[in-house]
């Protein structure tokens, strides 16, 4: 006798989802390869309960943004373009200043770039959390440490 083989796709539910805390240290990482990564496990793409139109990722709180790492020449030369939708509303920051007033920033526009702009995105990004420090106030989480290589 043989069995019957179940061929059913599975489709995670957002009742079942567990979620984890996990901490990055970004000093040294460069840029947009820690922005990949951070990007797959807010996605839930590292579970193989991957469901594309569920949030089923985890949460990622990211320290020492300050410390990140840029390849190449993009510390001179990289700026960040945003508009105020104002005659003469154009703002060009580089990545030198951002990264003196504003190092989350940096983090945080890398990664929203990877993840899907629409409503599942702006979900996703919220669990995201960049400080520019090494002190963050999710210690209640128990976040465990990530590495990225």
């Amino acid at each position: 006798m043989s069995k019957t083989l179940s061929f059913k796709t599975y489709s995670a539910k957002p009742a079942d989802v567990e979620r984890k805390w996990y901490v990055i240290d970004a000093e040294g990482q460069v840029l947009g390869r820690m922005a990949a990564e951070i990007a797959r496990v807010l996605r839930g793409k590292h579970k193989p309960q991957f469901t594309p139109h569920v949030d089923t990722g985890d949460f990622i709180v990211v320290t020492n943004a300050e410390k990140v790492a840029l390849s190449g020449n993009k510390e001179n030369l990289k700026t960040y373009f945003s508009h105020s939708h104002y005659p003469g509303g154009v703002r060009v920051d580089s990545v030198k200043d951002l990264l003196r007033k504003k190092p989350e920033k940096i983090i945080e526009h890398a990664v929203w770039g990877m993840l899907p702009h629409n409503n599942l995105g702006r979900q996703l990004f919220r669990k995201l959390k960049v400080y520019a420090g090494t002190q963050h106030p999710h210690e209640a989480q128990a976040p465990t440490e990530m590495k990225i290589h």
